[in-house]
């Protein structure tokens, strides 16, 4: 079985990091992502207090910023599917 995983050089700098797509994409995944969880609560929500994730602002932002972290570092988000 071949790996074709690539080996990518750190960055040398704090400066170089945050311009790197290593920084923007996570950051941008989870930051659509906890605003689309807080949405999902603010206009579905279930106001019972029965659901899990959806009964609570903070739940339910959390596990938006995951998923939209799953979506982007996932690997097929990188084309090895």
């Amino acid at each position: 079985m071949e790996n074709n995983c690539e080996v990518k050089s750190t960055p040398a700098s704090a400066k170089e990091f945050f311009k790197s797509g290593n920084f923007w994409k996570p950051f941008l995944g989870v930051t659509l992502g906890g605003l689309a969880g807080f949405l999902y609560y603010y206009f579905v929500g279930c106001s019972s207090g029965s659901c899990a994730i959806t009964s609570s602002p903070y739940m339910s932002t959390i596990y938006g910023g995951l998923m939209g972290l799953f979506v982007v570092k996932s690997p097929c988000s990188r084309g090895r599917c």
